[in-house]
C-alpha cells in the first residue's frame, strides 16, 4: 500500500497555494498560470522507487538527519535551487535514521549527503552542505552532463 502524500506548493509566478503528488508522470505545473512548479517531497524505505527511481526528471536526494546543523543549513539552499530550477528536476528529502535500508543502499557516512540520481542511476554525489549558488551549479553541471 502506498504512503504517498501529496505536499502543498505556492507557485513562485503567480502565488496560487498547489497540491503536488510525490510521484507522477511529467513535471507539476501551476493550475493557475501554467508555470513550472518547484517539486519537493520526502520519500522513505518503502516509497524510494515509486517517488525517486520513476521520476521522469533528474531528482536531486538529500539524505539528512534531523539532528544534523549542515543538514538544516543546507534545506533551504536546496529548496532555492529546487525553486529555480523548477520543471527541471525534483527534490526529494530522505531521513536516514528513520530510513536505515536507504542509508545502507547509498552507504552514507556523512550527513548531509546528496545525490543526483536520473532514471534511478546515481549522476553524482557530494557529502556536505554548501551554499545555494554552489549547489545550484553542482545540480546543473550534473544533469547537463547526463543530458550531453
Amino acid at each position: 500500500m502506498s504512503t504517498l502524500q501529496a505536499t502543498t506548493v505556492k507557485c513562485p509566478n503567480c502565488g496560487r497555494t498547489n497540491r503536488v503528488p510525490a510521484a507522477a508522470e511529467g513535471r507539476p505545473r501551476c493550475g493557475h498560470c501554467k508555470q513550472p512548479l518547484p517539486w519537493m517531497v520526502d520519500a522513505g524505505d518503502d516509497d524510494f522507487a515509486e517517488v525517486v527511481e520513476r521520476a521522469d526528471v533528474p531528482v536531486v536526494v538529500d539524505l539528512w538527519a534531523t539532528w544534523c546543523g549542515p543538514c538544516r543549513m543546507v534545506s533551504p539552499a536546496l529548496e532555492k535551487v529546487a525553486t529555480d530550477l523548477a520543471g527541471r528536476i525534483k527534490l526529494v528529502k530522505v531521513d536516514v535514521d528513520k530510513n536505515p535500508r536507504l542509508s545502507q543502499r547509498f552507504e552514507v557516512q556523512a550527513v548531509p549527503t546528496l545525490l543526483v540520481l536520473d532514471q534511478g542511476e546515481t549522476v553524482a554525489r557530494q557529502a556536505g552542505a554548501a551554499p545555494a549558488p554552489a549547489l545550484r551549479q553542482w545540480v546543473e553541471q550534473s544533469i547537463t552532463a547526463r543530458e550531453g
